[in-house]
């Protein structure tokens, strides 16, 4: 099932723990309205895998119960999961500070999610919007015909709800993906260029860009192994490894659900089937952790984590050189 599992396996990264649990990340369903080229979760219009409302109660329980400060929702397109609004509104309710909606733009035109916007706007959602780039080409070539049209038009309905505005209190980042096996460029220069560009082009705001390197997993590992690129780019994500990176990666304060519960160190771990372990257990469903404290528990490594540490860093929340 994980062909490309074996040649991640074996790895040299260096050993890492856990530090205090600040965000939950939870995939509510692989299932999208857009197939990318760059996914790592392989998501599509044809997966059927969703959250359960029986599931989603027990991540409630378990924000409540660990006194969580974040919440991070993914997909897969998370809106589409029937429960996304429940989850939202309760999260709200019993006091996360931070809930955050990785969106991809176009969910907004979507049938079913006309006031999606006004939704997320009303609750203080924070987005994080994936953009590859600020050019119509590039950004179709990857996502879809029609996709930076789109994107623009929802930017443009994000903007007049407040999102992106100075002093709105509405977050609005964007993300940039690579178009290919290279590493992202510097991620200040690269905002600088996004807001320049978008903002003439198309009078579009926005708070931050966040680089992502494209992890060599899923769809985008199988692209590479089928291009004869696979070795080549875990060569260059090694050979641009920072040590000075380790203290930030996104698992160390992280905890990643997938759509049964289940949980793991990361996102990437979870695509990669690679579960979190506690002592003997292994395969271990939030329920079993409602009340354990995982501060110093080892994150279970492969050699796809030298893409959270290659150049300036990667994360959820962008570089880590800027921290």
């Amino acid at each position: 099932m994980h062909t490309i599992l074996p040649l991640l396996a074996t790895t040299d990264f260096p050993p890492i723990a856990r530090e205090s649990l600040d965000t939950v990340q939870v995939n509510l369903g692989y299932r999208c309205n857009q197939s990318c080229v760059h996914c790592h979760v392989a998501a599509g219009p044809h997966r059927s895998e969703e959250m359960s409302r029986e599931v989603i109660d027990s991540v409630l329980a378990f924000l409540k119960k660990q006194q969580i400060r974040c919440l991070d929702l993914t997909g897969g397109a998370p809106e589409l999961n029937p429960h996304f609004r429940y989850l939202v509104e309760s999260a709200r309710e019993a006091g996360v500070a931070r809930i955050i909606d990785r969106c991809n733009l176009t969910i907004l035109e979507e049938p079913g999610q006309e006031n999606l916007a006004e939704f997320l706007a009303g609750r203080a959602v924070e987005i994080v919007a994936s953009l590859p780039c600020y050019l119509e080409e590039n950004v179709d070539r990857q996502r879809g015909k029609s996709v930076f049209e789109t994107s623009i038009r929802a930017l443009s309905r994000l903007n007049a709800l407040g999102y992106g505005q100075e002093g709105a209190g509405l977050a609005l980042n964007l993300v940039y993906n690579p178009q290919g096996p290279v590493l992202p460029p510097p991620q200040s220069e690269l905002e600088a260029t996004y807001k320049r560009e978008l903002g003439e082009r198309f009078g579009i705001v926005f708070n931050r860009l966040f680089t992502l390197a494209n992890m060599p997993i899923r769809r985008f590992g199988s692209l590479l192994v089928s291009k004869g690129q696979f070795e080549p780019y875990m060569n260059l994500l090694k050979s641009a490894y920072c040590d000075a990176h380790l203290g930030n990666v996104m698992c160390r304060s992280l905890l990643s659900i997938d759509w049964q519960g289940y949980v793991y160190d990361c996102d990437f771990n979870q695509m990669l089937d690679i579960p979190l372990i506690r002592g003997r257990r292994r395969h271990l469903h939030l329920a079993d952790l409602i009340d354990e404290d995982l501060t110093g528990n080892p994150i279970q490594i492969a050699d796809h984590c030298f893409g959270c540490t290659a150049g300036e860093g990667s994360s959820c929340q962008g570089a880590l050189a800027r921290r």
